[in-house]
This record gives structure tokens, sequence and C-alpha cells, in this order.
């Protein structure tokens, strides 16, 4: 089953138990596949869903942080509820063991040395994109390197 027609499901069972929170969330991230489709005039592959739900991943993340900052904690919390639901659609992430041993290899593949060699890692790394965030591959990568 595609992440779409799982999404649409989803949604059906949501609106049958009258959980009005995870339907209207559902229904956000469904609208912004079918957007996609409209103005490109395609049929979403499973990865073209994938992008599509990292990038609402990261627009929540954002407002997570920025409502964190201005005490906003209810905000806060429906952020990080749809945050674990993005997630539960995305292929399973890779634990901070699992990236660091990832990108160790990938350190040693580019012969990198230092922090001045973030690039050559970063371009090498858009292979894990699917299964860690790039802030995450970022941030260890700079860890590592530095």
């Amino acid at each position: 089953m595609s992440i779409k027609e799982q999404l649409l499901n989803d949604i059906k069972q949501a609106m049958k138990a009258q959980d009005t929170v995870k339907r209207d969330a559902l229904r956000t991230l469904h609208s912004a596949m079918k957007q996609v489709e409209v103005d490109k005039r395609i049929t979403l592959s499973n990865e073209d869903c994938i992008q599509i739900l990292k990038t609402a991943l990261k627009q929540r993340e954002d407002a997570k942080e920025s409502y964190d900052k201005a005490g906003r904690l209810d905000l806060s919390e429906k952020e990080m509820y749809e945050i674990n639901l993005i997630m539960h659609y995305l292929p399973k992430q890779l634990d901070d063991a699992e990236l660091e041993s990832c990108l160790r290899d990938i350190i040693v593949k580019v012969q990198a040395k230092d922090s001045k060699d973030i690039g050559k890692v970063m371009a090498e790394a858009k292979s894990l994109s699917s299964v860690a965030t790039g802030k995450r591959i970022a941030e260890m990568a700079k860890a590592l390197l530095g």
C-alpha cells in the first residue's frame, strides 16, 4: 500500500472514530500532496510523498521551536503531535548510533579530515536523507569532524 493510500485510509478511520485532531492533521498532509499533484499534473510516487512529508516535518519542527521560545506550550504540543503523526508515514529513522556509523563510513570514503570538508560529507550523505533529517546529519557530521 502506498503512503498516499495509507493516509487516506487513516483519514477514514479517524473520521469513524470521531478523532477530529488526527483527521484534520491528516487532511492537511493529504491536501499538500494533492496540491503537488494538481500543480505538476502528475501522480505522486512514494518518493514524492516522502519529500512532501519531510517538508511538512521540517515546517512542524520549526514551528514547535518557535512556540517553545514564545512559551506557547499548547501550540508546541499540537506541533509535536503532528510531528509524531508524520514520522509514522516516513521510513524508519536511524537512531544516533546508526547515523554515526553511516557518517563515519562516509567520512572515510570521502577522506574528510576536518570541518572544512563538511561539504563533501554532506554531498555524499544525501543518500541518508530518507532515514534522517538534514539537520541531524549536519549536526552529527560537524561533531564528528570537529
